[in-house]
């Protein structure tokens, strides 16, 4: 038979922490397991079932590990019993003293308490409610201001409610703020270093280069649609680029060709998506009678 060292000689060093013999005692005993399930709801019971999960879980690493290396067959059966009680010293003692998270996870799941947050960690912002449920109420929520918008640069404000129709999903998708309320930008623009107002983070995809890249992007946030509109108007008369969008006036698509070749997205459909939402039936079905035929 080969001669096998001490089985503690080879231990991995675990710091200066000692043996829960008693624990051990748990998890190898048949009365010590009976004795947790007297009372299973106990936390002493809980946090018990869930170190010897997170132990059996271990040993099945290590002996998936062994029979990886099978060209290492063992000399006889009694170095196969060595090899496992070793496995399973390893595996208990790594549970007691080390943190993988395993046995956390699972007395919390036992318990029903959420996961607490990490210190620095993002933090996903609570999901917030559509300002509108309906293209209709979109419509009626964003035609008022933008109408006004519209008449103080001479241009006809379909182009305009198109716009808003395309880059907030009909008032359903936009950048929200930290605490997850909506940051009321309508026209999806970014926050550059000008900027002074406040910001909100979303992801967005950029076409760079002919491709779609998914994107991290901080946007402009307003406290109101009303605010919204009248930033973007302010942006369409303030900047040379959006020159010859403004100057078609009262011919939407002289707007949307003027808008699309300006560079206001990086995407080179936006023209078309923009006269699709024109032409459809949703924003038609939407529109008061009164103003159907713009």
């Amino acid at each position: 038979m080969t001669n096998l060292p001490p089985i503690t000689s080879s231990m991995p060093s675990l710091g200066d922490a000692t043996m829960d013999t008693s624990a051990a005692t748990t998890y190898t005993d048949v009365n010590g397991l009976a004795a947790l399930k007297r009372d299973p709801n106990s936390p002493q019971a809980i946090s018990a079932v869930a170190q010897q999960v997170e132990a059996l879980f271990l040993q099945m690493m290590l002996k998936s590990m062994r029979d990886a290396t099978s060209a290492q067959e063992t000399d006889s059966n009694e170095m196969a019993m060595y090899q496992d009680m070793f496995d399973k010293q390893v595996a208990l003692s790594i549970s007691q003293h080390a943190d993988l998270g395993i046995a956390k996870l699972l007395k919390r799941q036992l318990t029903g308490k959420p996961a607490p947050s990490a210190p620095g960690a993002l933090r996903a912002a609570p999901p917030t409610a559509a300002l509108v449920k309906t293209p209709t109420e979109f419509v009626n929520k964003m035609l008022p201001a933008i109408r006004r918008a519209a008449a103080q640069l001479g241009i006809n404000p379909m182009g305009m409610l198109a716009q808003a129709a395309l880059e907030s999903g009909w008032g359903q998708r936009m950048p929200r703020n930290a605490d997850g309320s909506s940051s009321f930008n309508m026209f999806g623009i970014k926050a550059g270093d000008e900027w002074p107002g406040a910001r909100a983070a979303a992801d967005s995809m950029e076409v760079i280069n002919g491709v779609a890249t998914p994107r991290r992007t901080t946007f402009r946030a307003y406290g109101s649609i009303e605010e919204s509109v009248n930033d973007f108007a302010n942006l369409l008369k303030n900047s040379p680029r959006y020159r010859d969008a403004i100057a078609a006036g009262g011919d939407v698509q002289g707007y949307i060709a003027g808008i699309g070749k300006s560079g206001y997205a990086t995407d080179p459909e936006y023209a078309n998506k923009l006269n699709q939402i024109l032409k459809s039936d949703t924003l038609q079905a939407a529109m008061p009678v009164r103003l159907a035929a713009l």
